[in-house]
């Protein structure tokens, strides 16, 4: 006879967040290239993995896997905001762009054409990089979108990443910002650097940033003054000049000890909830179309620390997208959340 086994008859379903085939914060796979005949979509989550730029340690190739993999996904719920992101948007993650290794010139046209057809086919698109190379296309994209020079830029880094050329090389990731200023993708005015520190790049760089009308908020001014007051600014200037607003995340503005995971550490950076919280009110407060966050290089992290804060980004970001649908519909906060102010929606898409 058999003997009985004390197993129930009943299978109990769920998912735990270290299980089921690794998308984006769990949201359903649909492929870039399919965007365009799906239903309306409210964010697009794009994975670059390209490295093939970086001057220092790589890696940052396994930056979209790694998010994708290991960035621990609590929930939905947003404490603070009060509110589930699921319940007011329609996220998918829309797979990875074909950036094989050592052509960097297919690697930065197929990122331009899969940001473009994300940018065009979902409200708020989601860059996964990656080297901040990748920015030179996917911001490009976006502007051809929604105005070329008509794109406002926040970009938060430890490097300004506006030279001319990195040893010779004109598409690394030290001069993807040049790349918009000079192109007209980013009109002056239209460009903020925030958390800049340590020894690059040299004096030249920033005449040339501040000829095309750009600023910068150095760390030691961030440290001295506050997130806050340097943010509040920023925001007046984006509100006030820009149609449509990109925010690039460099993960190598958090100080090394909350992101060992990155090609180009520099000590002195911010601590994560600062970013965490300017990302927030930017997202809130400005008419925000698209973020990347760029640099991730997993195997130089520890404990998925980088991962995670790169991932949290994202979500913040998410979050605040969320409560800005939540109060053009008159929803309410959940406990035990508050109602954020806001001051400007998302623009019309150009028929550029």
């Amino acid at each position: 006879m058999t003997p009985q086994l004390p197993f129930a008859n009943h299978y109990v379903s769920g998912v735990g967040p270290y299980e089921g085939i690794p998308t984006f914060g769990g949201f359903p796979h649909l492929p870039w290239q399919e965007l365009a005949g799906a239903d309306a979509i409210d964010v697009a989550v794009l994975g670059v993995p390209y490295d093939n730029s970086t001057v220092n340690r790589p890696g940052c190739r396994f930056g979209p896997r790694a998010l994708r993999a290991n960035g621990f996904n609590s929930g939905y719920h947003h404490l603070t905001l009060g509110i589930d992101i699921t319940d007011w948007l329609r996220i998918v993650d829309a797979g990875d762009v074909h950036c094989p290794h050592g052509l960097t010139e297919v690697s930065h046209s197929n990122s331009y054409l899969a940001a473009k057809a994300v940018a065009n086919s979902a409200d708020f698109s989601v860059f996964l990089g990656g080297d901040h190379s990748i920015t030179w296309p996917t911001a490009a994209a976006v502007a051809s979108v929604y105005g070329w020079g008509e794109l406002g830029l926040i970009h938060f880094d430890a490097h300004a990443d506006a030279a001319s050329d990195a040893d010779g090389n004109l598409a690394s990731h030290a001069t993807p910002m040049r790349h918009l200023l000079e192109s007209g993708a980013l009109r002056k005015g239209h460009f903020e650097q925030i958390g800049l520190r340590g020894y690059w790049p040299p004096p030249e760089v920033f005449e040339f940033v501040r000829d095309q009308g750009g600023r910068w908020a150095l760390m030691q001014e961030v440290w001295e003054r506050g997130i806050d007051a340097v943010v509040d600014d920023v925001i007046e200037r984006m509100v006030n000049n820009c149609q449509a607003v990109y925010l690039s995340v460099d993960i190598d503005v958090l100080d090394p000890s909350a992101a060992p995971g990155t090609g180009t550490p520099e000590p002195g950076g911010m601590q994560p909830i600062d970013l965490l919280h300017a990302v927030r009110r930017i997202a809130l407060e400005t008419p925000l179309v698209a973020l990347d966050v760029m640099e991730v290089s997993p195997p130089y992290d520890h404990a998925d620390v980088t991962v995670n804060n790169a991932h949290r980004v994202v979500f913040e970001t998410l979050a605040a997208l969320a409560a800005k649908k939540r109060a053009l519909g008159g929803g309410t906060p959940h406990l035990p959340g508050i109602q954020p102010e806001l001051l400007r929606q998302r623009p019309p898409r150009s028929n550029a």
